[in-house]
């Protein structure tokens, strides 16, 4: 959850930028699709024809050019070794460009999938197991792709140790009302630090690969056909070299519980034993050979890892303020915390189960 482009809400694409792409007549149908939390999105339709087009959200990609140096490379990769992979490519503008600034706003064009749908809330465990197995297909399609000629789009994204030193910094720093609002929960969340150190153990062990990870693993990124199937993965704007953990543990952390993170209401959160199954067959299925005996016997980690970093990254923008996160009322970070740290609590309570 990151501050969405609020510079763009309520508003059409510029025209300038559908003419760069020859869609400016008056017959395109422009509809906002309001699902997305970063980019700004809209769909343009034209008879039987229809497109998506997005403008970056610069304040969270900093460097726009480097998303459109990964999609490229990883297009032309894919294109070369497995032509029928189905990858969304956006497509080039008329001056070449798979990305066109206009102004200080980023837009990209891509063909609309027909007969495809996202899904925002897991409604069962073959949407899970779909989702699964795109994500962990999509990076076995790469496994033989130099990932370190990928550009990190977000400096730092999913390293716990990172996090979990901003929590400390907060803990110094914090705010002295919401300190003492939180003792309780505070408390917890240092108790749980054993998990950095498994963290810390991971990126130390070379068993450990470094791959093409997707790093933003919820529902609404995999495409599905009417019947429930995966079509392929979007949104690789998060794209970057990366563990399995950050993939697998967050699927994880969106998917377990039958309520999400906004929920307050923390005896309605639980791990779904069945939905973990299903995540753990489809990302097996799809990784396939490629994952390392250490890396199968770390799938529960990784769901502690992500679902710990969350709890933490909520707790540290409450005690400093709000100053990451938006928030509907002054204690929504708090109470976006103590759901991630229930759902942590659950998670390890079930650990022999899972495992």
């Amino acid at each position: 959850m990151m501050n969405s482009d609020e510079t763009m809400i309520n508003s059409l694409p510029p025209i300038s930028v559908l003419e760069v792409y020859g869609l400016h007549d008056s017959s395109i149908e422009v509809t906002t699709i309001s699902n997305g939390l970063i980019n700004r999105t809209w769909k343009l339709s034209k008879g039987n024809h229809a497109w998506i087009l997005q403008r970056i959200n610069t304040t969270v990609f900093q460097r726009p050019e480097w998303i459109q140096e990964n999609i490229e490379q990883l297009g032309v990769y894919i294109l070369s070794v497995s032509p029928h992979y189905l990858f969304t490519m956006p497509l080039n503008a008329s001056n070449g460009t798979t990305m066109v600034k206009q102004g200080d706003g980023f837009y990209r064009l891509f063909t609309y999938i027909p007969n495809s749908r996202t899904i925002t809330v897991v409604e069962n465990t073959q949407q899970a197991k779909e989702a699964a197995f795109q994500f962990g297909n999509f990076t076995r399609q790469f496994s033989s792709f130099d990932c370190s000629k990928l550009q990190i789009t977000i400096t730092r994204f999913h390293d716990l140790s990172f996090r979990y030193e901003q929590f400390q910094q907060a803990l110094r720093n914090g705010l002295e009302e919401r300190m003492i609002l939180a003792e309780k929960w505070i408390n917890l969340l240092v108790s749980f630090s054993f998990i950095e150190h498994t963290y810390r153990s991971i990126l130390s062990d070379p068993e450990f690969k470094i791959r093409v990870t997707h790093h933003d693993t919820k529902i609404s990124n995999v495409l599905f056909d009417e019947k429930d199937r995966g079509l392929c993965v979007i949104d690789l704007d998060t794209v970057m070299p990366g563990y399995f953990f950050s993939d697998l543990g967050d699927m994880f952390r969106t998917y377990l519980s039958p309520v999400n993170e906004e929920e307050t209401n923390l005896s309605s959160i639980h791990v779904r034993m069945d939905m973990y199954k299903a995540i753990v067959d489809g990302y097996a299925q799809g990784m396939g050979d490629i994952l390392t005996n250490k890396e199968r016997r770390s799938f529960f980690d990784a769901g502690a890892i992500m679902i710990y970093m969350q709890a933490l990254r909520f707790m540290t923008d409450f005690l400093l303020g709000d100053r990451y996160y938006q928030i509907q009322y002054p204690t929504h970070n708090f109470e976006r915390a103590k759901n991630q740290i229930t759902l942590l609590q659950e998670y390890l309570g079930k650990k022999e189960e899972l495992q």
